[in-house]
């Protein structure tokens, strides 16, 4: 694997996670926007946007921590906000969003980065990936061999 790759393999689920962190955050602060984008057949959109911030907020910190879980999760989380995304596209142009997401570039462009988020959910491994996460409450001891 070349240089680049191995770095970008390393860096991408942090990079990803500060996103996830960030835009957790702003779910709570302007939920707004984000009930703009989501497809209007869904009910309480207030609530889906909290859930979906709150899921961020932990994807964010799972990956920035190297939970084993966090790539997996997070990678179903963005599969799982895709329709908001592609909801955003067809509105686009049409004044019905806030801001740059009314962009029909910006919003079009959305639907094909989730595949590169995507990916750089699935890099995340935990810290040492031969000693796996334990369990909450859990501590794991490591041995040496020389202390065997």
């Amino acid at each position: 694997m070349s240089d680049l790759a191995s770095v970008l393999r390393r860096v991408a689920p942090r990079a990803l996670g500060g996103l996830f962190v960030a835009s957790g955050v702003l779910h709570f602060i302007t939920p707004k926007p984000f009930e703009a984008i989501m497809p209007r057949r869904l009910p309480a959109r207030r609530a889906f946007v909290y859930g979906s911030g709150a899921a961020e907020l932990a994807c964010g910190v799972g990956l920035l921590t190297r939970r084993k879980w966090a790539g997996p999760a997070a990678a179903t989380l963005l599969l799982s906000v895709w329709p908001a995304n592609v909801q955003m596209a067809l509105d686009s142009g049409s004044g019905r969003l806030p801001g740059p997401a009314d962009n029909r570039l910006i919003a079009w462009g959305r639907v094909p980065l989730q595949v590169p988020l995507i990916w750089a959910a699935l890099q995340s491994r935990p810290a040492d990936a031969q000693h796996p996460d334990p369990a909450p409450g859990k501590s794991v001891s490591v041995s040496s061999p020389a202390s065997t």
